[in-house]
Protein backbone atom coordinates (compact mmCIF):
# COMPACT_ATOMS: atom_id res chain seq x y z
CA UNK A 1 0.00 0.00 0.00
CA UNK A 2 1.24 3.56 -0.55
CA UNK A 3 1.98 6.17 1.67
CA UNK A 4 -0.37 8.63 0.22
CA UNK A 5 -3.18 8.49 2.40
CA UNK A 6 -1.26 7.82 5.36
CA UNK A 7 -1.01 10.57 8.08
CA UNK A 8 0.65 10.94 11.61
CA UNK A 9 -0.87 12.61 14.42
CA UNK A 10 1.35 13.84 17.43
CA UNK A 11 0.06 14.20 20.38
CA UNK A 12 2.16 17.14 22.13
CA UNK A 13 -0.11 19.15 24.82
CA UNK A 14 1.50 17.28 27.78
CA UNK A 15 3.37 19.02 30.09
CA UNK A 16 5.89 15.98 31.46
CA UNK A 17 5.64 17.01 35.50
CA UNK A 18 7.33 13.56 36.35
CA UNK A 19 10.55 14.96 34.81
CA UNK A 20 11.16 18.22 36.66
CA UNK A 21 13.26 19.99 36.74
CA UNK A 22 14.10 19.15 33.45
CA UNK A 23 11.00 19.44 32.39
CA UNK A 24 8.56 22.26 32.98
CA UNK A 25 5.16 23.41 32.34
CA UNK A 26 6.65 26.72 29.59
CA UNK A 27 8.72 23.68 27.96
CA UNK A 28 8.29 20.06 28.96
CA UNK A 29 10.20 17.15 27.97
CA UNK A 30 8.59 16.04 24.40
CA UNK A 31 10.75 19.61 23.36
CA UNK A 32 14.03 18.35 25.12
CA UNK A 33 16.54 16.14 24.18
CA UNK A 34 16.41 14.14 26.84
CA UNK A 35 18.55 11.41 25.88
CA UNK A 36 21.74 13.57 25.03
CA UNK A 37 21.78 12.32 21.66
CA UNK A 38 21.22 15.86 19.41
CA UNK A 39 17.48 15.54 18.97
CA UNK A 40 14.40 15.91 21.20
CA UNK A 41 11.86 13.81 21.69
CA UNK A 42 9.14 15.35 19.45
CA UNK A 43 12.23 15.21 16.86
CA UNK A 44 12.78 11.63 17.20
CA UNK A 45 9.08 10.61 16.59
CA UNK A 46 9.17 12.40 13.49
CA UNK A 47 12.34 10.69 12.18
CA UNK A 48 11.04 6.97 13.26
CA UNK A 49 7.45 7.92 11.11
CA UNK A 50 9.23 9.03 7.69
CA UNK A 51 8.96 6.28 6.24
CA UNK A 52 4.82 6.28 7.23
CA UNK A 53 3.98 9.43 5.19
CA UNK A 54 5.37 12.44 3.62
CA UNK A 55 5.97 15.09 5.74
CA UNK A 56 2.97 16.96 4.36
CA UNK A 57 0.55 14.01 6.22
CA UNK A 58 2.21 15.03 9.84
CA UNK A 59 -0.13 16.42 12.23
CA UNK A 60 0.34 17.65 15.61
CA UNK A 61 -1.94 18.62 18.54
CA UNK A 62 -0.76 20.68 21.00
CA UNK A 63 -1.35 23.55 23.56
CA UNK A 64 -1.45 26.81 21.82
CA UNK A 65 1.46 28.34 24.50
CA UNK A 66 3.58 25.42 22.32
CA UNK A 67 2.98 26.23 18.77
CA UNK A 68 6.13 28.25 17.92
CA UNK A 69 8.11 25.44 19.95
CA UNK A 70 6.99 22.61 17.32
CA UNK A 71 7.46 25.03 14.31
CA UNK A 72 10.89 25.93 15.64
CA UNK A 73 11.66 22.05 16.43
CA UNK A 74 9.76 20.74 12.88
CA UNK A 75 9.98 23.56 10.31
CA UNK A 76 8.78 21.05 7.55
CA UNK A 77 5.66 20.25 9.16
CA UNK A 78 2.93 22.84 7.51
CA UNK A 79 1.67 25.38 9.85
CA UNK A 80 -1.65 24.17 8.99
CA UNK A 81 -0.89 21.32 10.33
CA UNK A 82 0.18 22.28 13.75
CA UNK A 83 -3.51 22.44 15.83
CA UNK A 84 -3.31 24.81 18.82
CA UNK A 85 -5.78 23.54 22.03
CA UNK A 86 -6.51 26.93 24.15
CA UNK A 87 -7.16 24.21 27.00
CA UNK A 88 -5.79 20.69 27.90
CA UNK A 89 -9.22 18.29 27.40
CA UNK A 90 -7.55 15.08 27.61
CA UNK A 91 -6.61 12.74 24.61
CA UNK A 92 -10.13 12.05 22.91
CA UNK A 93 -10.87 16.09 22.03
CA UNK A 94 -7.03 15.80 21.02
CA UNK A 95 -7.46 13.01 18.76
CA UNK A 96 -11.67 13.91 17.61
CA UNK A 97 -10.28 17.12 16.54
CA UNK A 98 -7.19 16.44 14.47
CA UNK A 99 -9.47 13.37 12.56
CA UNK A 100 -12.26 15.78 11.90
CA UNK A 101 -9.82 17.94 10.77
CA UNK A 102 -8.04 15.37 8.43
CA UNK A 103 -11.42 14.31 7.30
CA UNK A 104 -12.75 17.07 6.10
CA UNK A 105 -9.80 17.24 3.49
CA UNK A 106 -8.81 13.52 3.26
CA UNK A 107 -12.15 11.73 3.59
CA UNK A 108 -10.25 8.24 2.70
CA UNK A 109 -7.03 8.85 5.46
CA UNK A 110 -5.28 6.27 7.62
CA UNK A 111 -4.46 7.93 10.58
CA UNK A 112 -1.41 6.51 13.18
CA UNK A 113 -2.13 8.49 16.14
CA UNK A 114 0.80 8.90 18.79
CA UNK A 115 2.20 10.17 21.77
CA UNK A 116 5.00 12.63 21.19
CA UNK A 117 7.25 11.81 24.22
CA UNK A 118 7.90 8.03 23.89
CA UNK A 119 11.51 6.24 22.91
CA UNK A 120 12.15 3.07 20.29
CA UNK A 121 15.22 1.44 20.14
CA UNK A 122 14.72 -0.82 16.95
CA UNK A 123 13.16 1.91 14.71
CA UNK A 124 13.38 -0.68 11.75
CA UNK A 125 10.86 -3.32 13.68
CA UNK A 126 8.83 -0.05 14.57
CA UNK A 127 8.00 0.79 11.03
CA UNK A 128 7.11 -2.90 9.98
CA UNK A 129 4.92 -3.32 13.00
CA UNK A 130 2.77 0.41 12.17
CA UNK A 131 2.58 -0.89 8.39
CA UNK A 132 1.69 -3.70 9.02
CA UNK A 133 -1.36 -2.04 11.54
CA UNK A 134 -2.12 0.57 8.53
CA UNK A 135 -2.34 -2.44 6.02
CA UNK A 136 -5.26 -4.19 8.22
CA UNK A 137 -6.85 -0.81 8.91
CA UNK A 138 -7.00 0.68 5.21
CA UNK A 139 -10.68 -1.35 5.18
CA UNK A 140 -13.32 -2.48 7.49
CA UNK A 141 -13.65 -0.89 10.59
CA UNK A 142 -10.94 -1.73 12.36
CA UNK A 143 -8.98 0.02 14.89
CA UNK A 144 -5.39 -1.37 16.20
CA UNK A 145 -4.08 -0.19 19.11
CA UNK A 146 -0.10 -1.09 19.01
CA UNK A 147 0.87 -4.18 22.57
CA UNK A 148 4.04 -4.22 23.80
CA UNK A 149 5.22 -7.57 24.73
CA UNK A 150 6.50 -6.96 28.70
CA UNK A 151 9.63 -7.40 29.68
CA UNK A 152 8.89 -7.02 33.67
CA UNK A 153 5.78 -6.88 36.01
CA UNK A 154 5.48 -3.04 35.46
CA UNK A 155 3.03 -0.92 37.23
CA UNK A 156 3.29 2.19 35.28
CA UNK A 157 1.30 1.23 32.57
CA UNK A 158 -1.81 0.18 31.37
CA UNK A 159 -2.64 -3.59 29.97
CA UNK A 160 -4.50 -5.07 27.12
CA UNK A 161 -5.86 -8.32 27.62
CA UNK A 162 -5.25 -10.11 23.95
CA UNK A 163 -7.48 -12.48 22.56
CA UNK A 164 -7.37 -14.82 19.14
CA UNK A 165 -5.45 -14.47 16.43
CA UNK A 166 -6.87 -13.30 12.98
CA UNK A 167 -6.35 -16.05 10.62
CA UNK A 168 -3.28 -16.01 9.07
CA UNK A 169 -1.66 -12.74 10.74
CA UNK A 170 0.15 -11.69 13.50
CA UNK A 171 -3.22 -9.30 14.93
CA UNK A 172 -5.10 -10.32 18.11
CA UNK A 173 -8.52 -9.74 19.13
CA UNK A 174 -8.50 -7.38 22.08
CA UNK A 175 -10.31 -9.14 24.90
CA UNK A 176 -10.58 -6.27 27.48
CA UNK A 177 -7.96 -2.85 28.60
CA UNK A 178 -6.80 -3.39 32.15
CA UNK A 179 -5.82 -0.28 34.03
CA UNK A 180 -2.26 -0.02 35.51
CA UNK A 181 -2.11 -2.45 38.19
CA UNK A 182 -0.40 -3.29 41.69
CA UNK A 183 2.86 -5.59 41.74
CA UNK A 184 0.56 -8.78 42.45
CA UNK A 185 -1.73 -8.47 39.50
CA UNK A 186 1.06 -7.36 37.57
CA UNK A 187 3.02 -10.13 38.06
CA UNK A 188 0.21 -12.37 37.14
CA UNK A 189 -0.11 -10.77 33.94
CA UNK A 190 3.19 -11.39 33.00
CA UNK A 191 2.86 -15.34 34.25
CA UNK A 192 -0.19 -15.97 31.92
CA UNK A 193 1.89 -14.23 28.69
CA UNK A 194 -1.46 -12.90 26.99
CA UNK A 195 -1.50 -9.51 28.61
CA UNK A 196 0.69 -6.65 27.01
CA UNK A 197 1.64 -2.98 27.74
CA UNK A 198 -0.75 -0.29 26.03
CA UNK A 199 1.56 2.13 24.24
CA UNK A 200 -0.95 4.62 23.14
CA UNK A 201 -0.59 4.07 19.82
CA UNK A 202 -3.69 4.08 17.63
CA UNK A 203 -4.24 2.96 14.14
CA UNK A 204 -7.36 3.92 12.29
CA UNK A 205 -9.07 4.92 8.84
CA UNK A 206 -10.80 8.22 9.22
CA UNK A 207 -14.53 6.75 8.46
CA UNK A 208 -14.07 3.84 11.58
CA UNK A 209 -13.20 7.01 13.88
CA UNK A 210 -15.45 9.40 13.02
CA UNK A 211 -18.58 6.41 13.39
CA UNK A 212 -16.80 5.12 16.29
CA UNK A 213 -17.03 8.93 18.45
CA UNK A 214 -20.43 9.63 16.96
CA UNK A 215 -21.49 6.37 18.26
CA UNK A 216 -20.07 6.25 21.82
CA UNK A 217 -19.66 10.43 22.55
CA UNK A 218 -21.75 11.57 20.20
CA UNK A 219 -21.93 15.28 21.98
CA UNK A 220 -18.04 15.43 21.47
CA UNK A 221 -19.18 14.33 17.86
CA UNK A 222 -21.64 17.35 17.53
CA UNK A 223 -18.80 19.97 19.27
CA UNK A 224 -16.69 18.86 16.47
CA UNK A 225 -19.36 18.60 13.80
CA UNK A 226 -19.26 22.58 14.49
CA UNK A 227 -15.92 22.95 14.46
CA UNK A 228 -15.35 21.41 11.23
CA UNK A 229 -17.69 24.16 9.07
CA UNK A 230 -14.44 26.71 9.64
CA UNK A 231 -12.01 24.33 9.15
CA UNK A 232 -9.05 25.68 7.18
CA UNK A 233 -10.62 29.04 7.29
CA UNK A 234 -9.78 32.39 8.85
CA UNK A 235 -12.87 31.36 11.44
CA UNK A 236 -10.89 28.34 12.86
CA UNK A 237 -8.94 29.92 15.51
CA UNK A 238 -11.64 31.89 16.65
CA UNK A 239 -14.21 28.77 16.51
CA UNK A 240 -12.11 26.39 17.91
CA UNK A 241 -11.29 28.88 20.97
CA UNK A 242 -15.23 29.05 21.89
CA UNK A 243 -15.84 25.08 21.31
CA UNK A 244 -12.86 23.39 22.27
CA UNK A 245 -12.42 24.24 25.73
CA UNK A 246 -16.46 22.89 26.30
CA UNK A 247 -15.56 19.46 25.17
CA UNK A 248 -15.89 17.02 28.14
CA UNK A 249 -12.06 15.80 29.50
CA UNK A 250 -12.10 12.32 28.73
CA UNK A 251 -9.61 10.01 27.58
CA UNK A 252 -9.46 8.17 24.02
CA UNK A 253 -9.54 4.78 26.01
CA UNK A 254 -12.45 5.80 28.04
CA UNK A 255 -14.49 7.69 25.17
CA UNK A 256 -14.06 4.48 22.57
CA UNK A 257 -11.55 1.84 23.11
CA UNK A 258 -13.12 0.00 25.81
CA UNK A 259 -16.53 0.36 24.02
CA UNK A 260 -16.25 -0.12 20.59
CA UNK A 261 -16.22 -3.45 19.43
CA UNK A 262 -13.45 -4.41 16.61
CA UNK A 263 -10.43 -3.95 18.75
CA UNK A 264 -7.53 -5.06 17.30
CA UNK A 265 -3.49 -5.56 18.66
CA UNK A 266 -0.26 -6.11 17.73
CA UNK A 267 2.39 -7.52 20.14
CA UNK A 268 5.82 -5.94 19.43
CA UNK A 269 9.13 -6.04 20.69
CA UNK A 270 10.93 -3.04 19.47
CA UNK A 271 12.52 -1.68 23.15
CA UNK A 272 9.69 1.05 23.59
CA UNK A 273 9.10 3.01 26.70
CA UNK A 274 6.78 5.88 27.63
CA UNK A 275 9.81 7.92 29.26
CA UNK A 276 7.35 8.75 31.96
CA UNK A 277 9.84 8.93 34.69
CA UNK A 278 13.02 9.13 35.69
CA UNK A 279 13.24 5.43 36.87
CA UNK A 280 12.24 4.66 32.97
CA UNK A 281 14.74 7.25 31.56
CA UNK A 282 17.76 5.18 33.64
CA UNK A 283 16.98 2.11 32.65
CA UNK A 284 17.41 3.24 28.60
CA UNK A 285 20.95 5.26 29.41
CA UNK A 286 24.49 3.35 29.16
CA UNK A 287 25.22 2.81 32.65
CA UNK A 288 28.57 2.26 34.53
CA UNK A 289 29.82 -0.47 36.43
CA UNK A 290 27.84 0.90 39.29
CA UNK A 291 24.76 1.48 37.41
CA UNK A 292 24.86 5.22 37.06
CA UNK A 293 23.22 6.59 34.24
CA UNK A 294 24.00 10.31 33.17
CA UNK A 295 23.71 13.24 30.92
CA UNK A 296 25.93 16.00 30.41
CA UNK A 297 29.41 16.81 29.22
CA UNK A 298 31.29 17.20 32.79
CA UNK A 299 29.69 14.51 35.33
CA UNK A 300 31.88 12.96 37.88
CA UNK A 301 30.86 10.53 39.90
CA UNK A 302 32.71 9.01 42.85
CA UNK A 303 31.46 6.18 45.58
CA UNK A 304 28.24 6.44 43.72
CA UNK A 305 25.70 3.48 42.69
CA UNK A 306 22.45 3.47 40.78
CA UNK A 307 22.15 7.03 40.29
CA UNK A 308 20.35 8.56 37.14
CA UNK A 309 22.13 12.33 37.09
CA UNK A 310 20.84 14.87 33.88
CA UNK A 311 22.60 18.49 33.61
CA UNK A 312 22.55 20.54 30.80
CA UNK A 313 24.23 24.53 29.83
CA UNK A 314 27.98 22.71 30.39
CA UNK A 315 27.81 22.83 33.80
CA UNK A 316 30.17 20.56 35.97
CA UNK A 317 29.16 18.20 38.16
CA UNK A 318 30.62 16.25 41.04
CA UNK A 319 28.69 13.86 43.17
CA UNK A 320 30.53 11.27 45.72
CA UNK A 321 28.57 8.85 48.37
CA UNK A 322 25.28 8.55 46.98
CA UNK A 323 23.26 5.32 46.24
CA UNK A 324 20.01 5.47 44.40
CA UNK A 325 19.34 8.95 43.53
CA UNK A 326 18.17 11.09 41.03
CA UNK A 327 20.34 14.80 40.72
CA UNK A 328 18.63 16.69 37.45
CA UNK A 329 19.62 21.00 37.08
CA UNK A 330 18.04 23.07 34.52
CA UNK A 331 18.03 26.56 34.23
CA UNK A 332 17.82 27.97 38.01
CA UNK A 333 16.20 24.44 39.07
CA UNK A 334 18.34 21.68 41.08
CA UNK A 335 16.71 18.18 42.32
CA UNK A 336 18.08 15.95 44.15
CA UNK A 337 15.56 12.99 45.51
CA UNK A 338 15.89 9.36 46.03
CA UNK A 339 14.72 7.25 42.83
CA UNK A 340 12.59 5.43 44.73
CA UNK A 341 10.72 8.49 45.63
CA UNK A 342 10.36 9.59 42.11
CA UNK A 343 6.62 9.54 41.97
CA UNK A 344 6.23 12.47 44.60
CA UNK A 345 8.13 15.05 42.71
CA UNK A 346 5.01 16.63 40.98
CA UNK A 347 3.73 16.70 44.36
CA UNK A 348 6.88 18.42 45.59
CA UNK A 349 6.94 21.25 42.84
Amino acid sequence: MGTSKNHVVIMAGGIGSRFWPMSVPEYPKQFIDVMGCGKTLIQLTVERFSNICPMENFWVVTSEKYVEIVKTQLPGIPECNILAEPEARNTAPCIAYACWKIGKKFPDANIVVTPSDALVINTAEFDRIIKAALDFTATGNNIVTVGIKPTRPETGYGYICSGMAVDGTEVLKVDAFKEKPNLETACKYLEEGNYLWNAGIFIWNIDTIMKEIRKHTPDLADKMDRMAVDFYTDMEKDTVKELFPTCEKISIDYAVMEKAKDIYTIPADFGWSDLGTWGSLHTLLPHDGQNNAYVGNNVKLYDCSNCIVHTSEEKQVVLEGLDGYIVAEKGNRLLVCKLENEQNIKNYI
